[in-house]
């Protein structure tokens, strides 16, 4: 079984929404969280580890 297919998909707080377009996160998934287009949702998704992840995040915020 394909690693994303048991993903849990939210749309990012941040998207702006504009035409359906937004950035989907999936954090349920073991030591990698995934994104991915909701323009293209059996399309590629991205996976980072958890600590780049919270990294990107951190980094995000701090700005």
């Amino acid at each position: 079984m394909e690693l994303t297919a048991a993903a849990v998909w939210r749309r990012s707080s941040r998207s702006n929404g504009a035409n359906g377009a937004y950035v989907e996160v999936a954090d349920n998934l073991p030591g990698v969280v995934g994104v991915r287009d909701s323009k293209d949702p059996t399309g590629p998704a991205l996976l980072f580890s958890a600590s780049a992840w919270r990294s990107f995040v951190g980094q995000v915020r701090a700005r």
